[in-house]
């Protein structure tokens, strides 16, 4: 009898330890079969990629992988680390966030030498023939809602102006930045060429309103200078085009603080929750919506193809060249979020809770 009690408790533990795997409690026999898939986001400092994280890793273990998901506090080493980590260990395909699109040929040589295809998420990995395909929004897309948006809200077409505007975009190393300023400013150009719109601090060019990390403190230190060498006795802002919500959070504190006006126009994009409240407040005026369980729907279908032998479904084969060739991408379509719409395109989704607004 102690003997069949023995072989019972034991055939139970193999058992046990056959679902848990060498993943830990949360892989299952079915993930262990479908296959281990790496998924590097840069950091959790901005609240999307904790979303694009959670939401990729709950899809993909829905449909049966297990995941590695590694977050790279924004610095370059680490992500690269980590993602050698992952080739190491097994993982079977890659997709990867990058924080410095040029920053990871060597590494990804590895992932191509062991036959890993690789998806670069929402970001394109520059200059690396490793890259099998480009999941993203739409964007250029997104900056020319941006940039119609003020055109609409100053209604550029008819009033006689002049108004001022300031800019301010993302981080140079984010190839997605120039997308987000060069939509935008292929509808606001014109305007700022006729002199109906004034940028009166003279900051336009790329490089001189990109910032780095998309960081808020960065932004607001760069919008504290120009409120104080341009608008600081009493000249109206009428607009600020900001590439996303951390930056549009720096222009809005340093406004906050050194602007005695009525508020401008201020763009942004991702919905952070900060930003929402400022919407909300009327603070900020638009956020570009990115769905990201969209998005990561989508990467679990391309994962899916990829890892039964077949090819990925895309939408865009044209866009985007990343130095070695153009990458097979699908991108999805973003919208914007402002006082009008934002319950339901933002609460009624479930996307957030009402309190989280609160």
């Amino acid at each position: 009898m102690k003997r069949k009690l023995l072989g019972l408790v034991l055939s139970v533990a193999m058992v046990a330890t056959m679902l848990t795997g060498c993943g830990g409690a949360s892989s299952t026999s079915s993930s262990a079969n479908a296959g281990k898939v790496g998924v590097a986001m840069p950091t959790k400092d901005l609240q999307r990629w904790n979303q694009d994280g959670s939401n990729m890793e709950a899809q993909l273990k829905e449909a049966g992988y297990e995941v590695d998901l590694q977050y790279a506090s924004n610095d370059i080493a680490t992500q690269v680390s980590q993602i050698e980590n992952m080739i190491n260990s097994g993982c079977k395909l890659l997709v990867i966030a990058s924080i410095d699109g040029d920053s990871l040929g060597t590494v990804l040589e590895q992932a191509k030498e062991k036959d890993i295809p690789v998806i670069a998420y929402d970001r394109l990995i520059m200059n690396s023939d490793a890259v099998s395909y480009y999941a993203t929004f739409d964007n250029y897309m997104v900056g020319t809602k941006q940039g119609e948006y003020i055109k609409e809200k100053l209604d550029l077409d008819n009033a006689a102006g002049p108004f001022n505007i300031e800019i301010t975009t993302g981080d140079p190393g984010d190839n997605n930045a120039r997308y987000f300023y060069g939509g935008a400013m292929d509808v606001l150009r014109p305007y700022i060429e006729s002199g109906k719109l004034v940028v009166k601090s003279g900051q336009i060019d790329f490089e001189t309103v990109a910032t780095a990390n998309w960081s808020t403190e960065t932004a607001q230190a760069r919008m504290d200078a120009i409120i104080s060498a341009n608008y600081a006795d009493g000249t109206k802002l009428d607009a600020c085009l900001c590439s996303n919500d951390s930056t549009a959070l720096g222009v809005e504190n340093s406004l906050e603080a050194n602007y005695t006006g009525e508020w401008p126009i201020i763009t942004g994009q991702d919905c952070d929750i900060a930003n929402v409240k400022n919407m909300i407040a009327g603070k900020q005026s638009m956020s570009i919506f990115k769905d990201t369980r969209t998005l990561a729907s989508k990467v679990v279908e391309m994962v899916d193809a990829i890892m039964k032998g077949g090819e990925a479904p895309v939408n865009d084969t044209e866009t985007y060249d990343n130095g070695t060739g153009v990458i097979p991408s699908y991108l999805c379509e973003p919208v914007f979020a402002d006082t009008s719409n934002y319950k339901e395109l933002l609460i009624d989704s479930g996307y957030y809770k009402e309190s989280d607004l609160q």
